[in-house]
């Protein structure tokens, strides 16, 4: 009896263990099946090499044993694929290859690299559609400009291939008799390469191919909502150094939270940090670098600004206006969230642009005849809404949007707001949602003064507004020149063209000409570029 009992409960825990499994396998299977990466429609990801699961770790090998997060669609919020992200282990063992791999790429002449980035760049070009449509997907913004993105990266190539050929250094007279003095510009080493979700692509190749020609090595981090951008650039990036026969660590990634960025800021085996995000984390980043004496290359915030005169040419300043705030769904550290209109203008601009914001074309942001598309995250809506309500109790009405849309997906209505005063709280913050600030001003004094009280244009080198004036009377040029407005500046610097304002002068130390791995035009402070619309 108590054989045959022993015998039935073992079939019967044999029969639950079968079922756990089957069950699990099920649901393995109903989890992979749910993936975009797995959906017909989506296959052209493949031709990126991903997967379902991808290693989010490349020191000239792939791997990953940390957290995995999974990476969602911003237009429906469904998983797209999955990211094994890098431990602190793994980071380590990651730089330890970067700082070797530099003493062989260091080596190698100048134009010579350059040829290496030339192909970087060729690669890029062959994979500029698929690649700027996973942008499009992961990211949230339109295909036509996550294509451009790509663009962008393939554009610094051609420019960075020239530049490979140009670092000189001048040959200066002694006081010496016999004797001259020769400048000899010096890869700086290891460059940490933080970067943000709005520009996944861009601003990492601004910053990767500069600093390779100039013989220095890149470790990437990635913005942890858009890893499989990350993963597929590098892919593409390590296929050419694997060609070359160079180690794959001169272009190393590591995907991670903020556990490896705190990491790469404190370490001092990073000779320059480049970071790409808020105001709020630049910062703490910021203070992390100082407390080693590091270098650091920051772009951060901005709230940029357009004043329309009496005498523009609304013809010009509707559509600016209107591509300049709503464009990327309003998340570019360049979007125009302010607009300053002459009182004798106001009610008219506002009510052209009121009607062309309800004629943007909004839907799924692959499809090419979308204009804009949905936010980045579920948070980015709460953020949002936040800023709406903010704005009304602050005194605003809301001439346009202000809503959520009712469809899948992190959607928001453009939104007009009116009525604020131009110191209001909401007005100084960036928010880096679709919400435009309209303020009427009665003279140029009142508006160049308005653009400056802002805070993000007093930070010294930590964020950047522009401000854009719009008048058929040139001599305002001159006024602006005299009047401390920011405003963004392309100015070479060590690796990267940065952002700057003539009230960030002493932005990433750039008037001093003891930093190696400067570019011969660096010796000198920012300057200020005004623009002026004259129309």
């Amino acid at each position: 009896m108590q054989r045959c009992l022993t015998l039935t409960l073992g079939r019967y825990s044999r029969l639950l263990l079968q079922k756990r499994i089957s069950s699990f396998h099920c649901q393995q299977s109903a989890a992979m099946s749910s993936l975009l990466i797995n959906q017909p429609k989506y296959s052209w990801l493949k031709e990126l090499g991903l997967s379902e699961d991808n290693p989010g770790v490349y020191n000239g090998s792939w791997g990953g044993s940390g957290e995995v997060i999974t990476s969602y669609c911003p237009a429906n919020n469904e998983p797209i694929a999955r990211v094994t992200q890098a431990t602190l282990a793994e980071y380590e063992e990651t730089v330890q290859k970067a700082k070797e791999a530099w003493k062989l790429w260091a080596d190698i002449p100048a134009p010579k690299r350059g040829e290496v980035v030339r192909q970087i760049g060729d690669a890029l070009r062959k994979k500029i559609k698929v690649l700027g449509s996973l942008v499009s997907l992961e990211m949230g913004k339109i295909y036509v400009e996550g294509v451009g993105e790509v663009q962008e990266y393939v554009d610094v190539c051609d420019y960075a291939v020239g530049l490979s050929r140009m670092i000189g250094g001048p040959m200066l007279p002694s006081e010496r008799p016999g004797h001259v003095l020769i400048e000899q510009w010096n890869p700086v080493g290891l460059v940490g390469i933080i970067t943000a979700f709005n520009f996944p692509v861009a601003v990492y190749g601004w910053n990767n191919a500069i600093a390779l020609i100039c013989g220095n090595v890149c470790l990437w981090k990635g913005a942890p909502t858009t890893p499989l951008t990350s993963v597929a650039v590098t892919k593409i990036v390590a296929e050419v150094l694997e060609q070359n026969n160079l180690p794959g660590a001169i272009c190393s990634m590591t995907c991670g939270g903020a556990d490896v960025g705190t990491a790469m800021a404190k370490d001092e085996r990073v000779d320059l940090l480049s970071f790409t995000g808020s105001t709020h984390v630049g910062k703490m980043v910021a203070m992390m670098v100082q407390e080693r004496f590091g270098r650091k290359l920051l772009e951060l915030g901005g709230n940029n600004a357009i004043i329309a005169f009496e005498d523009a040419d609304l013809n010009l300043v509707v559509p600016s206006a209107v591509f300049a705030s709503v464009g990327t769904a309003g998340q570019r550290c360049t979007t125009t969230r302010r607009l300053m209109l002459h009182e004798s203008l106001h009610d008219t601009v506002v009510e052209r642009i009121a009607k062309a914001y309800k004629q943007v074309r909004i839907g799924d942001p692959w499809d090419p005849n979308t204009l804009y598309g949905p936010l980045h995250t579920k948070q980015a809506v709460e953020q949002y809404l936040a800023a709406v309500e903010q704005a009304k109790q602050q005194g605003g009405t809301i001439v346009c949007g202000g809503k959520v849309m009712d469809r899948p997906g992190n959607y928001v209505e453009p939104t007009i707001i009116t009525g604020l005063p131009h110191n209001a709280p909401i007005v100084h913050t960036e928010t880096f949602v679709p919400v435009l600030y309209v303020l009427k001003f009665k003279t140029e004094e009142e508006a160049f003064a308005w653009n400056n009280e802002h805070l993000h244009s007093l930070l010294k080198g930590r964020t950047e507004t522009t401000a854009l004036c719009a008048t058929r009377n040139p001599c305002r040029l001159g006024h602006m020149q005299k009047t401390p407005i920011s405003s963004a500046t392309h100015l070479h610097w060590k690796k990267l063209i940065p952002w700057s304002s003539r009230k960030a002068g002493d932005w990433c130390d750039t008037d001093r000409k003891d930093r190696p791995s400067q570019h011969p035009t660096s010796g000198v402070s920012c300057w200020s570029v005004c623009v002026c619309v004259c129309v």
